[in-house]
């Protein structure tokens, strides 16, 4: 996404007339979860920028009078977020970076985590119900890897032996989605990749679990992911948004009433 990557950072591309971070963060809402930590690292102006200037009824309908000095809402009020810009380096790994925000989750319950970078209609609570019954400290989202390769069988020689389609949908893949007990930290060292080290360390105390999930969900890594994606939302097809999910389903009814 290279026509994107050089002014603005990743989480900050646009999908519709919003950024994919604030989808993602919506999405966490949609569960009753507004307090967010954004571990900022590359381009972290942006983001702060954006959260600092944008008012209310730049993602709502609205009626504005006044010249602009008075603006009202149509429809339901945007909720009240708490959001911290926490500037963790340009140059952090992702375990870096949520080692960096320690300090401010280390007196919760649980918290949870994520990459800022892909979208899922997973059910959220069922994840958390799930992991809080396990007794884990770590739990990852695990989708199926949405990936075909063409893989060649070459002899010394160079001469082609076959060429066939590898289908990898029985590969199971981390999802960018987390849930973390505070004792995560204590699995963690400084500088390494929290799914590196640390995740083995869990493994080695069968204290990580992964939730399958077998709906949609699909990262923004491409060009092309991002086609797709901008795509649904232009199509008012959002599997991620609850909201829009549930007019749509009511929309279907009506018509099939009708």
């Amino acid at each position: 996404i290279r026509d994107y990557s050089d002014s603005i950072p990743k989480p900050m591309i646009p999908l519709g007339h919003q950024p994919i971070l604030r989808h993602v963060m919506q999405w966490y809402s949609e569960y009753g979860h507004d307090e967010f930590i954004l571990c900022l690292g590359y381009k972290a102006n942006v983001i702060k920028d954006f959260f600092l200037n944008t008012r209310p009824q730049t993602f709502s309908d609205c009626v504005v009078t006044q010249g602009g000095r008075d603006v009202k809402l149509l429809g339901d009020t945007p909720k009240d977020w708490s959001i911290t810009l926490l500037d963790t380096g340009i140059w952090r790994n992702i375990g870096e970076r949520l080692w960096a925000a320690r300090d401010h989750v280390r007196n919760e319950k649980m918290f949870l985590a994520n990459y800022s970078d892909g979208l899922t209609n997973v059910d959220l609570d069922d994840v958390i119900a799930k992991f809080e019954a396990s007794g884990k400290i770590g739990c990852f989202l695990a989708v199926r890897a949405p990936l075909t390769y063409h893989l060649a069988d070459i002899a010394e020689d160079g001469r082609v032996r076959e060429f066939r389609t590898t289908d990898t949908s029985e590969i199971w893949i981390n999802g960018g989605y987390f849930v973390f007990r505070p004792e995560i930290f204590d699995y963690m060292r400084d500088g390494e990749e929290l799914v590196l080290e640390p995740f083995k360390r869990l493994i080695d105390d069968n204290m990580l679990m992964a939730y399958k999930h077998e709906g949609f969900w699909r990262s923004m890594d491409t060009l092309r992911d991002w086609q797709s994606l901008e795509d649904m939302v232009e199509k008012g097809d959002m599997p991620w948004n609850r909201k829009v999910t549930a007019e749509k389903i009511k929309r279907s009814m009506v018509m099939a009433a009708s």
